[in-house]
């Protein structure tokens, strides 16, 4: 069975890394770690562009709540209180 790119362990990011400098196609690679091209594609695809193996995408969720102003305005009003 296969391994969406989810699923992966660092260490199984790190093999397919490691793969990738020896030269070995996407094919031969999710072949020999048994994880899909996809996620291999993925993987190599991240970390070729952002130097790290995990896709931006991860902190893709919910914005934040307070603004930078909002930030600095509550340590403002924190600090006056303590």
């Amino acid at each position: 069975m296969y391994c969406k790119k989810g699923d992966l362990s660092d260490f199984q990011r790190g093999n397919i890394v490691g793969a990738c400098f020896t030269g070995a196609s996407v094919t031969k690679m999710a072949t020999l770690l048994g994880v899909s091209g996809t996620a291999v594609s993925n993987v190599t695809t991240a970390y070729t562009y952002h130097g790290k193996t995990s896709s931006a995408r991860r902190n893709s969720g919910q914005k934040p709540k307070l603004s930078e102003r909002d930030r600095h305005t509550l340590k403002r009003t924190v600090s006056k209180i303590s």
